[in-house]
């Protein structure tokens, strides 16, 4: 197999792999004419593992070190790329944190180590690996830890990525934005599903006002209040003021929660329009509070009532949590 075939194979650039040959030596054992890289089938399984390796966040060095030994083993009358394998701690591939060059070619900074591979993945365009790792991220960790810890550092290095180097990340965006989505929304239907149920309660109204396109931060947030028992109501993006309104007034939610993730889609008129609705028959009508998230709201100055903020994702949680307590059938009246 030429140099070419294998990196089409593994979705790595050929570059990628003569640069695990010269720094790594994970080449071939033979080249042909004594020149050209031919790849054999225990030098294609050796780099696959290369590949896997660093996907989970094994740093390439390490990663290298454990496919040299393994290949070893499995070949032990041959020596993969014409050397011998230095030796290798049985521990070389556990992920440690550590504040290290990501291979991804984004700006991680210190992050774990199932990031990098992550983002490493994303990178590889590598769609079947962004999605395991994704779901073995929400099953061991839960979504809100998957977001904050994973997801969201990775997309925001990719975002820095996309603006200093054009539209040449535009694709890993795309692809890493999409499985996200798809991994948080599945989480949701999941545990909505089959979660323990609280006593029916009014929901609570997820919403980004018009003009708004950025749904990842509370389709996490959506899946951490299901997995919690909640009942969520999801508009999703760029949601008309009338429409938002009208869905208020028809299914009187507990709370209504707004994402702008820019200073112009933050609409405060709005916000203070859907906290003044009342809705329920004449003589015990209420409204709904609204809770401001994402970067684009400014702090509500007007001491205006039923205007909330979150700094965080756990600030929303809780508010949400506690709003829809206090609207379950036998809760004590505030």
């Amino acid at each position: 197999m030429t140099t070419g075939q294998l990196a089409r194979l593994l979705g790595v650039s050929p570059t990628t792999l003569r640069s695990w040959d010269r720094r790594y030596g994970l080449g071939p054992a033979v080249r042909a004419n004594g020149r050209h890289r031919r790849w054999a089938p225990e030098d294609v399984a050796m780099v696959r593992e290369m590949c896997r390796l660093t996907a989970t966040g094994v740093s390439p060095a390490e990663a290298a070190r454990v496919a040299q030994r393994q290949a070893l083993r499995a070949h032990p009358a041959d020596t993969p790329g014409g050397g011998t394998p230095p030796a290798v701690h049985e521990d070389a591939a556990q992920p440690v944190a550590r504040n290290e060059q990501a291979g991804s070619g984004l700006p991680l900074g210190r992050v774990r180590l199932e990031c990098r591979g992550l983002a490493r993945a994303a990178v590889r365009m590598d769609g079947l690996e962004v999605q395991q790792r994704l779901r073995e991220a929400v099953a061991a960790h839960g979504p809100a830890v998957a977001w904050e810890e994973m997801m969201a550092p990775a997309l925001r290095a990719v975002g820095r990525k996309w603006q200093s180097s054009g539209e040449r990340y535009v694709e890993v965006e795309h692809l890493l934005s999409w499985h996200i989505s798809a991994t948080l929304r599945h989480r949701y239907v999941e545990s909505a599903a089959h979660g323990e149920r609280r006593p029916p309660a009014l929901p609570v109204v997820l919403s980004c006002p018009a003009g708004e396109y950025h749904t990842l931060p509370f389709e996490a947030l959506a899946a951490v209040l299901a997995d919690g028992g909640l009942t969520v109501l999801m508009l999703g993006c760029s949601v008309p003021a009338d429409a938002l309104m009208s869905t208020v007034q028809r299914v009187a939610p507990a709370g209504v929660a707004l994402w702008s993730q820019t200073r112009p889609t933050a609409d405060l008129r709005m916000a203070r329009r859907v906290a003044a609705a009342r809705w329920g028959v004449r003589g015990a009508r209420s409204s709904s509070p609204v809770l401001l998230c994402g970067p684009g709201w400014r702090s509500p100055t007007d001491g205006g009532t039923g205007l909330l903020q979150a700094e965080s994702l756990g600030d929303a949680v809780r508010v949400l949590t506690e709003l829809q307590r206090r609207c379950a059938p036998g809760a004590p009246v505030p």
